[in-house]
């Protein structure tokens, strides 16, 4: 069995199975969770790098502003994707949350499209077309957009797209990333604690203090687990196993958390479905049309 298996489906899993780490903290505010995250995901990340004596490119980082300037503003938009998951999960709108991260993939294909000019194969234009007939559908049942998915997926989308041009790895853009990010999340905290609102210290109970504490490996540790995985299998193959945790939110959303799905919202998830579906499939084809095309290694 490849490993690289193994690694990403235990990632997606773990990333799945975030509304019940957040569920059990939801006495905090989703603001406070998201400095707590932040705050605890770099002490764990420093102690990773210091375990590995990994630090050479971080002078040299330091000494490139544009380059950090890329990487502020991924970290802005992690942040914002965070606290976003955060509150929905908290707020009973796991569904829309997994609805976000299904449409991910093709909002990556649209940003390609329009930003880095790629060229819209006409299975991917159908694809794209489908999906936006079902969030069209989705927007028209419940009365609005539906803006808290479209964030989701926006964030994340344009998240992926600076780190696939960035120059670091995933520990190292994390720990850079939640470095920017330190300053405002410890400022947050400490204006709590000095207006008496600081819920880890007031109020919280000793399992919750732990909880919150445990961010910073419940945070590092899939996404190490996903860069180690990502190494070692096709795009195609990662771009399936990408689908566990949306499937995983959503079950969850319906059978732990009962929110409502109705036929009518069924109907949209199963018009983006299908487009996930044909999305999947054209790039399988194209992968193994490629990979056919090679010529034979010598002997």
């Amino acid at each position: 069995m490849n490993p690289g298996l193994l690694y990403a489906a235990l990632a997606f899993v773990c990333w799945g199975l975030l509304p019940l780490y957040f569920h059990a903290i939801k006495a905090v505010p989703p603001m406070e969770i998201l400095a707590h995250r932040m705050v605890w995901s770099l002490l764990f990340l420093l102690a990773m790098l210091g375990l590995r004596r990994q630090w050479g490119w971080l002078p040299q980082l330091l000494r490139q502003p544009r380059v950090l300037a890329g990487f502020g503003a991924s970290a802005l938009l992690l942040a914002a994707n965070w606290f976003t998951y955060i509150w929905c999960i908290n707020n009973g709108h796991v569904i829309d949350a997994s609805l976000g991260y299904f449409i991910t993939p093709l909002i990556n294909v649209m940003i390609g499209y329009v930003v880095l000019h790629e060229r819209l194969r006409p299975l991917q234009g159908l694809a794209l077309a489908l999906a936006t007939a079902g969030v069209v559908w989705l927007a028209w049942q419940a009365g609005h957009v539906p803006w808290l998915s479209l964030l989701l997926a926006g964030t994340f989308a344009t998240y992926g797209l600076l780190r696939k041009t960035a120059a670091l790895g995933a520990l190292e853009g994390l720990s850079i990333e939640t470095l920017l990010l330190f300053p405002l999340a410890l400022g947050y905290v400490l204006w709590l604690t000095v207006h008496g609102q600081n819920t880890f210290l007031d109020g919280a109970t000793a399992g919750t203090r732990w909880l919150l504490v445990l961010a910073g490996p419940i945070t590092a540790i899939p996404l190490l687990m996903f860069a180690a995985g990502a190494r070692r299998l096709p795009l195609s193959a990662l771009g399936f196993l990408q689908y566990i945790s949306p499937i995983l939110q959503l079950a969850m959303g319906v059978s732990f958390f009962h929110e409502h799905f109705s036929a009518e919202r069924l109907a949209g998830f199963a018009v983006i479905w299908a487009a996930l579906v044909l999305f999947g499939l054209e790039g399988l084809w194209r992968a193994r049309r490629t990979a056919a095309a090679r010529p034979a290694p010598a002997r």
